[in-house]
């Protein structure tokens, strides 16, 4: 997609060249860009770089031209039957497009409905504590649930399933485990704290004892 917007942003330059926006017809170099067949999670980046395109080369083309330019991308899978109807209303004057933004806003309630979603499941689903304190986690965490439709039980188990594994046996072996999500926010990142203050305080007892293990052998030698 990136490689996409780049060539059109390079050909920006050509198309303000034209006298005031004229039509550019068959000299549209289009042969690059994707086509959309319908594929879940896919409608949002086709209408990113079609809507730049339509506004860098084609916006001299009257509104059925857009329309028709950015159809002639939209093939196979699912996408295809979805085309046809559209033609076919088009042709019988049945509906009729005031701008190719009109169009394009159509596309996305065909095609993107539940996109979002399914972009914040993935995202969840690939979190993982790691070496980040429990409160940054947390705040992650928080940030790709929002809009995910994953709540209770099915959330705490994606929360379970991302923090350190000495953090969540400690939790579900306690006498009490957590029940809700945001007891699991507030336990685990408790538990974090108090395991990260007890490693810092094990590291200046070890430095402590090093010192001074140095220090009598400086004495002996002496």
């Amino acid at each position: 997609m990136q490689v996409q917007i780049q060539a059109l942003l390079a050909a920006q330059g050509g198309a303000e060249g034209e006298a005031g926006g004229s039509n550019m017809g068959s000299h549209m170099e289009v042969a690059k860009l994707a086509i959309f067949n319908g594929e879940v999670g896919k409608v949002g980046g086709f209408i990113m770089v079609y809507r730049l395109f339509v506004r860098i080369k084609m916006r001299g083309n009257i509104v059925e031209e857009q329309v028709q330019w950015v159809l002639s991308y939209v093939q196979g899978g699912s996408a295809d039957v979805w085309k046809e109807n559209v033609m076919e209303e088009l042709e019988a004057g049945e509906v009729k497009y005031e701008s190719v933004e009109e169009f394009l806003t159509s596309l996305n309630k065909e095609f993107g409905e539940g996109e979002e979603e399914l972009v914040k499941v993935a995202e969840l689903k690939k979190l993982e504590q790691g070496g980040k304190l429990m409160e940054e986690f947390v705040q992650e965490f928080k940030k790709a649930a929002r809009g995910s439709g994953y709540e209770k039980r099915p959330l705490m188990e994606e929360f379970k399933r991302g923090i350190n594994g000495g953090i969540w046996r400690k939790l579900m072996e306690a006498e009490n485990p957590p029940s809700s999500i945001e007891q699991w926010y507030r336990r685990a990142t408790a538990l974090d704290r108090n395991w990260r203050e007890s490693r810092r305080k094990e590291e200046r007892l070890r430095k402590k004892e090093v010192r001074g293990g140095q220090k009598q052998e400086k004495q002996s030698l002496s």
